[in-house]
């Protein structure tokens, strides 16, 4: 079966994680992407390490299955033949600095005019119009101005939650975008160009602290392996050295947890716990409880007692941990994909869609596909050999 997007050519101008999260989704779907890179260094997130194979992990995470064709598109030459892609393309996804679209006559205004049937994705730190919008903008740095790293951690000591949310969700939000665009256009309407911001994304995700504290005038305090909304919910040790996560949603929840799993009736009958509000006011009570129970338990214990009861639970694990982890083994969750640095293993896309295998290409080396795509032009090798000894072209 082929992809849903197959047919669809996707150029991108990216760096680092939001795009290229971006573009590989689209990917994923069966568009085909070509990745333009800088003939000197390409994506600088190549370099971040080198733990794959000569690879950086960030890179191979989510680059796979993409064309690299290495252009200078700050050459005359190396931007005329960008335009001899975007003749041919779809979408055009990139997440340069501010105003470089612009300088290099890529804007969305610019494309309207030039190549009024591609899709501009223009992806940022902070939207234009605003007091921060000339600032560059990394995952942390957005984090931290969106409220995101003071409710994360503990009271005291905030942190930025681990994974680079604020780079991989404002690339999905703008996979999303041209999908929604590419269904627009299939009925018969013009190419539209969208913006998607790392801190509007990162703001929309703080949307249940935000709205609490505009409501209450209460400024939420992180609470480690927790949650300020509801209670129980958090992480304890077994008697085995291992940590349980446990939570409850509801008021039925609770009681069940309290009777069936903890043997505590009186807990269950305490007035003071009938609502999640009650709970959460006396959550130091209920951690206590529950901490020292899980303490005269093994994890198996913990838990099967908790599936039985109908309670949500966990187990934390390490990377270690999840990269053997049963259920991904059972569901035959991981790839062998190519690498310029020898195979690896690499997990599917989330999205299952019935009859259909995602394509997980190879990751490419630095203007691998260079002489193949420039070919697809119609471009001789001499033509190509006379760019590359401009440095035009890799």
């Amino acid at each position: 079966m082929e992809g849903p997007l197959s047919g669809v050519t996707v150029v991108a101008l990216e760096q680092a994680v939001s795009a290229p999260m971006c573009t590989r989704a689209l990917g994923d779907f069966g568009a085909r992407v070509i990745k333009v890179e800088n003939p000197r260094g390409g994506d600088f997130a190549r370099h971040y390490d080198d733990v794959v194979g000569g690879l950086a992990a960030h890179f191979v995470w989510v680059n796979r299955g993409k064309e690299s064709v290495a252009l200078d598109v700050k050459s005359d030459a190396g931007l005329a033949v960008l335009h001899r892609l975007l003749d041919r393309a779809d979408v055009l996804v990139s997440n340069l600095t501010p105003g470089t679209t612009a300088k290099l006559g890529l804007s969305p205004a610019d494309l309207e005019v030039r190549h009024p049937q591609v899709i501009a994705v223009e992806i940022d730190g902070y939207g234009p119009g605003g007091p921060l919008s000339h600032k560059r903008a990394y995952d942390l740095l957005v984090q931290a101005e969106s409220g995101a790293c003071a409710v994360t951690g503990h009271p005291g000591a905030p942190a930025k939650p681990g994974p680079p949310v604020a780079d991989v969700c404002s690339g999905l939000y703008a996979a999303l975008s041209v999908l929604a665009l590419l269904h627009g256009k299939g009925r018969g309407r013009p190419a539209a160009s969208v913006a998607v911001s790392m801190f509007d994304t990162m703001t929309e995700l703080m949307g249940y602290p935000l709205t609490y504290t505009r409501h209450s005038g209460v400024e939420q305090q992180p609470l480690g392996m927790g949650s300020p909304a509801v209670a129980p919910y958090g992480a304890y040790r077994t008697a085995d050295g291992h940590t349980v996560v446990l939570g409850t949603t509801n008021d039925r929840e609770w009681r069940r947890l309290a009777r069936n799993v903890l043997g505590r009736p009186d807990l269950a009958d305490d007035e003071r716990f009938a609502t999640n509000a009650g709970r959460v006011a006396h959550r130091a009570v209920l951690d206590a409880e529950i901490a020292a129970w899980c303490a005269r338990h093994d994890l198996r214990v913990v838990q099967e007692s908790a599936d039985a009861a109908g309670i949500g639970n966990s187990r934390f694990n390490t990377q270690s941990d999840v990269l053997a982890h049963p259920q991904l083994t059972a569901r035959g969750r991981w790839r062998e994909i190519d690498t310029p640095g020898g195979p690896v293993l690499a997990l599917l896309p989330p999205p299952v869609i019935a009859g259909y295998e995602p394509p997980m290409g190879p990751v490419p080396a630095l203007g691998a596909h260079t002489d193949a795509v420039l070919g697809e032009l119609g471009m001789t090798r001499a033509e190509i050999g006379a760019l590359r000894e401009q440095g035009a072209v890799r």
